[in-house]
């Protein structure tokens, strides 16, 4: 399901014994004016009128998912980075899983994707699947992995680009930040009961945003130094062009006007060059979100798709709900996006509707109150309240940040470091 990489999990083997899954329907292309369905003139008002904006969910739909995963790959023993990968290596996790791993932009980086699902219990167990069986190929190399969205200690100077004519044209393109790319994330797509409203959907879901990314932050660390951020890797890769929050394009028209006026000029080759925090798949009919580190608990990888998939159906189920986002309410939601990298599940966010602070968790449970039934319907109220386990226990950078200051404080940095190191590596396979 990767747009950046190209790679297609449908359809491929490796998925354990028993996972359900349902194919994604095929994707309607996104190119300027489109005749496929009427979505207005571009500049239409924010909010349509309540006949065009009727409900359109059918008891039917069930929202299939799927979950991609970045991995670091690491040396098994020292647990730094591998800056090169033996071909031979990614032969045998082709064999062993087809479409379902693929490269990144950088040596030092593995991507695996789930198939689509519409059950959260046998996607949580495939992703288990894929990372073990990642880890079992990787181990006959002398290399492990980790989930994370930054390895503590990896120097990106020293990365080195994956070969190929996509990657190739990426790093031409992006210069010295291409290197620094060494960034892993989760993505989630969900196949709505419509996918011409996609672009509606993305731009109603943009307030939740800094909240997946405060549930996910994975990342405090930076070339071996504390950054002071919970989730470093969103600053880093916001360095890229076309990342962050996506624009207020709220119809199609509008979406392929803005990606036809960058093809043309010679600017990306596709929609697959937006690398928004959510987006329309080009390859998919699908709604991805791209906003959350990597996560190193499989059990937080599902809480937070399932938060996402209930949310989108709460969505679709209510089209008035965030139908009127104006540009300073953007603006709140950048801001937020900051403090949930910044503060992780320890800050507060701006309340767009003018409440003051609101604490992540205040925000949790209003969400949580608000999807109960998209989550009873979709039978993942067990993952989607996991969410609040996070919250109590704490994300991924929370626990590396304590491992830290506890081996740092009698043995010293360069130790606290590597017991971060030896954690993740551990705790990835759990």
């Amino acid at each position: 399901m990767s747009e950046r990489n190209g790679g297609n999990p449908v359809g491929a083997t490796g998925a354990p014994t028993g996972t359900k899954s349902v194919p994604f329907g095929p994707a309607s292309p996104l190119r300027a004016r489109s005749a496929r369905t009427a979505w207005g003139k571009v500049g239409t008002p924010v909010c349509p009128s309540a006949p065009d904006r009727l409900p359109r969910l059918r008891t039917s739909d069930s929202f299939p998912f799927g979950i991609e995963e970045e991995f670091f790959l690491i040396d098994a023993a020292t647990k730094s980075i591998v800056l090169t990968r033996p071909p031979r290596f990614l032969d045998q996790l082709k064999e062993a899983l087809g479409a379902q791993v693929s490269t990144e932009m950088l040596q030092s980086q593995i991507e695996v994707s789930t198939l689509p699902h519409v059950d959260m219990v046998t996607a949580g167990a495939e992703l288990k699947h894929l990372r073990h069986t990642v880890a079992s190929i990787a181990a006959q190399h002398g290399f492990a992995i980790i989930a994370a969205g930054t390895h503590p200690t990896a120097d990106w100077w020293q990365a080195q680009p994956s070969p190929g004519a996509r990657y190739e044209t990426i790093m031409h393109d992006l210069g010295m930040i291409g290197k620094r790319d060494m960034l892993c994330g989760m993505h989630v797509h969900i196949e709505l009961p419509n996918g011409e409203d996609r672009l509606d959907v993305m731009c109603r879901m943009l307030p939740y945003l800094p909240l997946f990314i405060a549930l996910s932050t994975s990342s405090p660390f930076w070339q071996s130094h504390v950054t002071g951020l919970m989730g470093y890797r969103l600053a880093a890769y916001d360095e890229l062009p076309r990342t962050g929050v996506p624009e207020l394009l709220r119809s199609r028209e509008e979406f392929d006007a803005y990606i036809e006026a960058l093809t043309r000029a010679g600017v990306i080759a596709d929609s697959s060059y937006i690398w928004w925090a959510i987006r329309p798949s080009l390859r998919h009919p699908t709604l991805e979100l791209r906003a959350p580190d990597s996560c190193t608990f499989v059990d937080h990888a599902v809480a937070i798709a399932a938060l996402y998939r209930a949310l989108a159906r709460r969505l679709c189920r209510d089209p008035m709900h965030n139908c009127d986002i104006t540009p300073v309410q953007r603006a709140v939601i950048i801001e937020n996006k900051w403090r949930a990298q910044r503060y992780g599940l320890h800050g507060t966010f701006a309340d767009e509707r003018g409440r003051g602070a609101l604490t992540v968790s205040d925000m949790l449970d209003e969400v949580l109150d608000a999807v109960l039934p998209d989550a009873e319907a979709l039978g993942c109220v067990d993952e989607v309240m996991r969410c609040r386990a996070i919250v109590d226990g704490g994300t991924s950078a929370d626990i590396q940040l304590a491992i830290f200051e506890t081996q740092a404080k009698d043995r010293g940095p360069a130790q606290g470091l590597a017991a971060v190191t030896d954690w993740l590596a551990a705790a990835t396979l759990q």
